[in-house]
């Protein structure tokens, strides 16, 4: 995989050493569960330690109206934290082995009255890794809480156009505010602190894409106009992915180009033709960075990515915390098949054993899922875990008649650390990967996750 496409590599996060073990526990949960099952018995609960990276929506306020926004219906509902409840869950997530909070929306998360005060109580009180995903239009809220975040932590920013002009008709601001305002904060808050990344979001959409009623606005031509931006503001990255649109029937994200005005070759090859200009941009200090969904959409194989395992194992490791509940993905959030508990679930022990039980439902049901490629799942999905390879030295890997499946998940755990040697189950090592919030080689709390 190259390096563009490493930045959105869940699975290096979950091989850091530090992580590695809370995969296998759950591996082996799986196993106990397969063979209670295989015995006729009741399966036991999931592991009782908590996701290890959450979203976290701390308001469903909004002041902007952009026509292509996945969450439009959840927006500004008056719906709210208590936030002496929140705080409680969050310092139990931590204590039962959260590491990392994305504060994102939902809604948008600088707007939350107490945003400044939440950051420092995540970092300075819970000692998360943190990263923020806002419209940049109170960069002085961002300013304000640039001094405590880290290596490894970020802020993103969804501005989706390269001119003023676009930017005004896609994201309707309530309050008057230019790209250049929200652009010119970037420099000031690198000055204030350079050790962590701020990245550019450019969500690309085409002419005919519609949300609900709503037309969207085409930005396919602003792509190289938006890298140029970036880079000139002082931007480490931009991030390109495409539109998603909600499904009618079970409010899944997909990502569905046939509804597009022209021809899809059409909008595929115009898309790949400003992505490679863009790159033409790009030097140590700054990159363009591709969605796995954008491939996918590049190479025109997106209908294949639809078919997924069975089983979403991810959920036991991310969670989405919103005012509306807790929810098993970021792309089912609000979205009631995918609710696990309300917004108390992990408040006080009584709570947090019975979004166990519920958990536990939860990962059987099946699920369609846009942000993975099959292939690259290796720690989330058990089947895939079965027998990465031999140990250096041994004999070729082989599986005798009559081992059984929990068994071969079972030889995960007792791998020796020398199989990580080989490629498919190595952590990358690329220096952009590692900074960026990949994870990799690199022994620390696991990097927040690109939504």
């Amino acid at each position: 995989m190259d390096g563009a496409h490493d930045f959105h590599d869940f699975r290096c996060k979950l091989l850091q050493p530090s992580v590695l073990p809370r995969v296998k526990e759950y591996v082996q949960w799986q196993v106990a569960v397969q063979e209670s099952l295989d015995a006729g018995q009741q399966p036991p609960l999931p592991p009782g330690t908590a996701p290890l990276s959450i979203n976290l929506d701390l308001t469903t306020a909004c002041n902007y109206r952009c026509d292509h926004c996945i969450d439009w219906e959840i927006l500004n509902t008056g719906v709210k934290h208590k936030e002496d409840e929140l705080r409680d869950s969050l310092r139990n997530l931590a204590e039962r082995g959260m590491r990392s909070v994305i504060l994102i929306g939902g809604g948008e998360p600088t707007v939350y009255p107490r945003f400044a005060h939440m950051v420092r109580f995540l970092k300075s009180q819970l000692a998360q890794q943190v990263a923020v995903v806002s419209n940049g239009s109170r960069g002085d809220r961002l300013l304000e809480v640039a001094d405590v975040l880290e290596a490894g932590d970020w802020i993103r920013l969804s501005l989706d156009a390269g001119t003023d002009e676009t930017f005004q008709a896609m994201h309707r601001p309530r309050q008057p505010i230019s790209l250049d305002e929200i652009c010119r904060w970037v420099p000031k808050i690198k000055e204030r602190n350079p050790r962590f990344k701020i990245g550019f979001s450019f969500i690309v959409t085409w002419k005919g894409a519609t949300r609900d009623d709503t037309k969207i606005v085409e930005n396919i031509q602003e792509l190289v106009p938006a890298a140029r931006r970036a880079k000139q503001f002082a931007f480490d990255y931009l991030s390109v992915k495409p539109f998603l649109m909600r499904q009618e029937e079970n409010g899944a994200e997909v990502m569905d180009p046939r509804q597009a005005a022209e021809q899809q070759t059409q909008i595929v090859r115009r898309i790949q033709e400003a992505v490679a200009e863009a790159k033409q941009l790009e030097d140590e200090n700054f990159q363009v960075v591709e969605s796995t969904n954008l491939r996918l959409l590049e190479q025109q194989s997106w209908q294949e990515y639809t078919q997924q395992p069975r089983h979403c194992h991810l959920q036991s490791l991310r969670q989405v915390l919103t005012p509306h509940g807790v929810f098993n993905c970021p792309g089912y959030r609000s979205s009631p098949m995918a609710m696990i508990a309300d917004r108390r679930a992990y408040r006080d022990e009584s709570q947090i054993e019975d979004t166990r039980k519920k958990l536990s439902d939860m990962i059987l049901p099946a699920v369609r899922c846009v942000r993975r490629m099959p292939e690259r799942d290796l720690p989330l999905q058990p089947d895939k875990l079965v027998d990465p390879g031999p140990d250096p030295g041994s004999r070729k890997s082989r599986r005798p008649d009559g081992r059984t499946r929990a068994g071969r998940l079972l030889s995960l755990s007792r791998r020796r650390d020398a199989s990580r040697g080989r490629e498919s189950f190595s952590p990358r090592k690329d220096p952009a990967a590692l900074d960026s919030g990949t994870g990799g080689e690199k022994d620390s709390r696991p990097l927040p996750v690109s939504p």
